[in-house]
């Protein structure tokens, strides 16, 4: 699990089927082969590594979902799993991308920055305003939501220790929405494997509790 904090920027040196390697220095503090490391927020797995890289397999489900198979030479925002004992300064992030947006439009707002991104409806079911989303691996908080795209603003110390700023229209980006909020759509639709008809109680449940 992750918490959507970058540690650092790395980039990516090579890309080989199959096969990414990431130039880096902090995330490479004691880790070990077969620990993860979330690259643009994609979990990625250890199995080799140097005093300033590492290398990661990369099946095809995570190219076709993401953007690392655009990456070669490109910088990407890494971090280490979160730790038992780390601060959660982010929110529950799996690692686990959903698809990707495309970036629409930017705007400066005193020290802050807009971001406008597109994406398709499948993702927008799960965005809401206030909520939480990772995009390219950073946590951030939606500000605003329409039918076709949301929109968040970021402020001058995230646009420093990330990738974000370097992003202009039209440029695809990672999306990893609420794991909480998935779940909760698969129990009120009665998606529970053997459809045992509870989805009706499990919404009376949470109208009840006022959620």
């Amino acid at each position: 699990m992750f918490t959507g904090i970058v540690e650092e920027v790395g980039k990516v040196l090579n890309s080989v089927p199959g096969r990414l390697t990431v130039k880096a220095s902090k995330v490479l503090e004691g880790t070990k082969i077969g620990d993860s490391i979330a690259v643009n927020g994609v979990c990625l797995t250890v199995i080799s590594k140097t005093s300033d890289s590492f290398t990661a397999d990369v099946m095809p489900e995570t190219l076709r979902r993401t953007n690392l198979g655009q990456s070669l030479g490109k910088n990407v925002n890494l971090e280490r799993a979160m730790p038992c004992d780390g601060r959660f300064g982010g929110h529950i992030v799996s690692g686990h991308i959903d698809g990707t947006g495309t970036l629409e439009s930017r705007r400066n707002e005193g020290n802050a920055v807009w971001f406008r991104i597109n994406c398709s409806n499948e993702l927008l079911t799960y965005i809401v305003e206030k909520g939480s989303v990772a995009l390219d691996g950073i946590s951030l908080t939606v500000a605003a939501v329409d039918n076709s795209s949301f929109s968040v603003s970021v402020i001058p110390h995230t646009g420093e220790e990330t990738t974000i700023m370097s992003k202009q229209a039209g440029d695809k980006i990672n999306i990893e929405t609420d794991i909480v909020a998935k779940y909760v759509q698969k129990m009120l639709n009665g998606h529970n494997g053997a459809q045992t008809g509870k989805s009706g109680l499990t919404l009376q449940y949470l109208e009840e509790m006022g959620i």
